[in-house]
């Protein structure tokens, strides 16, 4: 089980091995690093650590606003934990931390983790305006009594993984693609709230998600998604956007999710949508007859995939 420490000012440990970054979405290219640095610490009796951030630093630096994060810190922690990560410090960003040197910053990890190794990725840098940079870290190893290991950069489709790539992704509604760069479904978790009850005219009642104000919402559109709530699965036909046939000029996207032969009430309760691959954009029937045509093929495609997929 791994432990989330909120602060660095909460750890105390010694001869540890680290990586440090915002990590969001632990994609393929985090996990290289993380598998190494793992392995590594654990063959010595060491204990595998990583430090990231909450807020986003460009949050904090460049005013970046919106929903657009793969992972909170939660889901993040347990991400990492099951990679074999010991410890991980989520460490509030802030102008303070903005404006600390690398080399301060750095004394601060001597003193509160006994750095032994630092592993980073090819483009990393820490401190005030990324002054820390690879050469600048090597020299405080140096001195500090730390090793610097600098891991080379994951490629995929001819490109160095990164979470903007998936950001983009998502946005485009490729969850296949995300997904393949991610090394695992994309997830978005939300309570189920009062919608207008029209799914239930028609006799297709759909569980409308709040996913609050941070995740980021795959583009417009209709998904096949693998639901969870209360710890069981079901296969979902999920649509993403502003619902044209009955809203009109309403551009206030919605999450709603048909869980296949699921009956009972989920009102409060949190699903997890698990994306597993976008059908078709969103459209404006003619009618409700031609709407309901198409959501049931929506929902034998969506039994299809998720049969070959985990076979649900």
């Amino acid at each position: 089980m791994v432990a989330h420490l909120l602060s660095l000012a909460d750890a105390a440990l010694q001869n540890a091995w680290l990586t440090i970054g915002t990590f969001d979405g632990v994609h393929i290219g985090h996990q290289e690093i993380v598998r190494g640095l793992v392995a590594g610490a654990h063959a010595e009796g060491a204990p595998a650590v990583v430090l990231t951030f909450h807020p986003h630093p460009a949050v904090v630096v460049r005013g970046r606003k919106g929903a657009f994060y793969l992972t909170l810190p939660d889901e993040r922690a347990a991400l990492l934990g099951e990679l074999g990560v010991d410890v991980v410090i989520t460490q509030e960003f802030d102008p303070q931390m903005a404006a600390t040197s690398a080399p301060d910053f750095i004394r601060v990890l001597k003193e509160r983790l006994g750095l032994r190794q630092l592993w980073i990725g090819h483009d990393f840098a820490l401190g005030r305006a990324r002054s820390g940079n690879t050469d600048v870290l090597r020299q405080l190893g140096d001195q500090l009594g730390y090793q610097l290991h600098v891991v080379s950069p994951v490629q995929a489709v001819g490109q160095v993984v990164s979470s903007s790539q998936v950001r983009a992704l998502l946005d485009a509604g490729q969850v296949r693609q995300a997904n393949q760069l991610l090394g695992r479904p994309y997830c978005l978790s939300g309570q189920v709230i009062h919608g207008d009850g029209r799914g239930r005219t028609i006799n297709i009642p759909t569980a409308n998600l709040d996913p609050g104000s941070e995740k980021l919402v795959p583009g417009k559109g209709v998904y096949v998604c693998l639901a969870e709530v209360d710890g069981c699965q079901w296969p979902a036909a999920t649509n993403i956007g502003v619902r044209p046939t009955f809203d009109g000029k309403n551009n206030q996207a919605h999450i709603e999710a048909h869980l296949l032969d699921f009956s009972g009430d989920l009102y409060g309760k949190t699903v997890q949508l698990s994306f597993l691959e976008y059908l078709r954009g969103e459209q404006r029937f003619s009618d409700k007859e031609a709407l309901v045509a198409q959501i049931c093929q929506d929902i034998q495609q969506t039994r299809l995939v998720v049969a070959a997929s985990v076979g649900v």
